[in-house]
């Protein structure tokens, strides 16, 4: 039975070695020249469109702003700047991890995902279905953060 052990030879619990020569005296160590590299090469995009990750961080920052405009006292200007500046790091910093030097991988299209869909641990989802799951949390919080603000605004 065949087994794949590119990982246990990339993390050095496995090695290659040449096959014992005719006296029966094991070769030494063999480097083969098409062996997995020891580095893991990953895709840093996620397969996901830049459009979608743009709407994720536009319904956060929609969400600080709501409860910026709806609850504005000076004691909450810089918890709220400080909020602000996390989720700008929040997205701003895997987005340059996106564009570094030795990614090789580019994010997919609106089009091209709208076609496929995408591949999860469960199996294939649609655009449609991915685009909700990828959406709902924020746009629940945005909501959320909607329904705070009126009922801060009537018991006033």
């Amino acid at each position: 039975m065949s087994k794949q052990i590119q990982e246990q030879i990339a993390s050095g619990k496995a090695r290659l070695v040449a096959a014992p020569g005719p006296d029966g005296v094991p070769a030494p160590e063999l480097r083969l020249p098409n062996a997995p590299r020891p580095q893991v090469e990953s895709d840093r995009n996620f397969e996901i469109p830049t459009a979608f990750y743009g709407a994720t961080a536009a319904l956060y920052l929609a969400f600080l702003a709501v409860m910026f405009a709806g609850l504005a006292t000076p004691g909450l200007v810089i918890p709220m700047a400080i909020f602000t500046i996390f989720v700008i790091a929040m997205f701003g910093v895997p987005a340059i991890w996106t564009r570094l030097r030795d990614n090789e991988s580019a994010p997919m299209t609106v089009g091209a995902f709208r076609n496929a869909g995408i591949m999860t641990h469960t199996g294939r989802l649609s655009a449609r279905d991915a685009g909700v799951q990828m959406l709902i949390l924020p746009v629940l919080i945005v909501g959320w953060g909607m329904a705070a603000v009126t009922i801060a605004a009537i018991v006033s």
